[in-house]
Formats: structure tokens, C-alpha cells, sequence
């Protein structure tokens, strides 16, 4: 029970003083890419075409023919699949004529080059994705019991398995960076330098910034990812020490 009242008081204040600023940045930098969606949703490519269009255009100008583009439900639940090679774009992006659409869709399709050029971090991605989704569903559990114990019986086994699998999970996070930024970078090169879908210099500016909030949340992700393993690895350590 004392050390539970130790954890309670002094690790309470390190999740405050390090994890809070995170949540506040990270809740701010959510509304400023959600904003700059909305604002370019409402921005019309001046060539007329469709995200299904310049995703279409996209793939065939690099010699991709194998990877179907289809629409799926929710709003921002766009990605690309490699288990079944499919770009999957949410209605408003799949039917959208807006640069948000555009910028959307060609990220993901830098996804499906990836694939076809067998970019190496998003096939390790891919390989953690089984592990890290099984791992995330059961890690709050296995903290909250993994606390319990400690504090009752000062066993670090199961807080040892949660310090584990929130490692995975920030390894995932840390992963997905580059990942994600190359897929951007691609989009970005073809936007700039293709010929089949004219784009203007205004509207590749506003392409560049829509994607750059969206690399914005997962750099928040996984410096929040990194400060949570940071919080319960030291709770860990200063049970062993103490």
C-alpha cells in the first residue's frame, strides 16, 4: 500500500509534468489537420478529376495494373491494403474533385509503390501489424493488473509484460514514420511532375500542406507512444531500485 501511495504521488506527477502537454499538442494539431482537410475539400482541382481518377492515374503512371482502387466506408479511413493489393479510399476522397481528395489518394497509392517496390519498413510494418493489434486490445488490462500486483505483492512479472508490449507498440508508432513520410514524399514527386493530371502550382502547395499536418499526427502519436513506455519503464525500474 505505501508503494502504490509512492507511485501514486510521484509517477502521477511525471505522467503530468510529460504526458499532458502531449495530449494538449497532440488535440491541436487533430483540429488543425482536420481543418485543413476541410478547407481543401472545398478546393476544386482544376483539371476536374476524381480521387478514384488520380489514384487511377497514378498507379498506371508507374506501371502498376494489379492494384485495384475501391471505396470504402468512414471519413478518413483511407490506406492501402498489400494482403490483398487494394487502395481503399473513404467516399468523400474516392468521389471528392477536391485537392484534399487528390493529396489523399496519391499518398495512399505512394503506399502501393512502396509494395511494389518492396519498401522495407512497410513490409516490417506490415509483419507487426497481427501482434500489435492482439498486443494494444489486451495492454490496458495488463498495466492495470500489472500495477495491482506490484503494489500488493511487489511481483513485477505482469508490468514487465505490459513494459514489453507498450515497447512493441511505440516500435510500431516509430516504424510507421518513415513509412509514412516516404508515402508523402512519392505523392508529393508525382503531383509535382506528372503529366496526366495537370495540377497548378497552387494546388500542389495546398497538396504539400494537407500531407505535412497529416505526417504532424503521427509524429505526436509516437512521441506520445514513447512517453508512455518512457513513464511505465520508469515505474518499473523504481520498483527494482527502490
Amino acid at each position: 500500500m505505501i508503494y502504490i501511495a509512492q507511485l501514486t504521488l510521484a509517477k502521477m506527477l511525471t505522467y503530468i509534468i510529460f504526458i499532458i502537454p502531449v495530449l494538449i499538442i497532440s488535440m491541436i494539431v487533430q483540429w488543425r489537420f482536420r481543418s485543413k482537410f476541410s478547407r481543401y475539400s472545398e478546393m476544386q482541382l482544376g483539371s476536374g478529376f476524381s480521387g478514384k481518377e488520380v489514384a487511377q492515374k497514378m498507379l498506371q503512371d508507374h506501371g502498376i495494373y494489379d492494384v485495384q482502387v475501391m471505396s470504402t466506408e468512414g471519413q478518413l479511413s483511407d490506406h492501402y491494403n498489400p494482403q490483398n493489393r487494394t487502395v481503399n479510399l473513404s467516399t468523400d476522397v474516392f468521389h471528392g474533385r477536391s485537392v484534399a481528395a487528390a493529396a489523399v489518394a496519391a499518398h495512399e497509392c505512394g503506399h502501393a509503390i512502396q509494395d511494389s517496390k518492396r519498401y522495407k519498413w512497410l513490409y516490417l510494418r506490415s509483419e507487426m501489424v497481427p501482434v500489435v493489434s492482439l498486443t494494444s486490445n489486451l495492454l490496458q488490462w495488463i498495466l492495470i493488473f500489472g500495477i495491482l500486483l506490484i503494489g500488493f505483492t511487489g511481483n513485477p512479472v505482469v508490468l514487465s509484460l505490459g513494459v514489453f508490449g507498450l515497447a512493441l507498440v511505440t516500435l510500431f508508432s516509430l516504424i510507421t514514420l518513415p513509412v509514412e513520410f516516404d508515402a508523402s514524399r512519392r505523392a508529393l514527386l508525382w503531383i509535382s511532375n506528372n503529366q496526366s493530371v495537370a495540377f497548378s502550382i497552387d494546388e500542389r502547395q495546398q497538396a504539400k500542406d494537407a500531407l505535412w499536418w497529416a505526417a504532424m499526427t503521427y509524429i505526436i502519436a509516437a512521441i506520445g507512444a514513447l512517453g508512455n513506455l518512457i513513464y511505465y519503464l520508469g515505474m518499473l525500474i523504481g520498483k527494482d531500485t527502490r
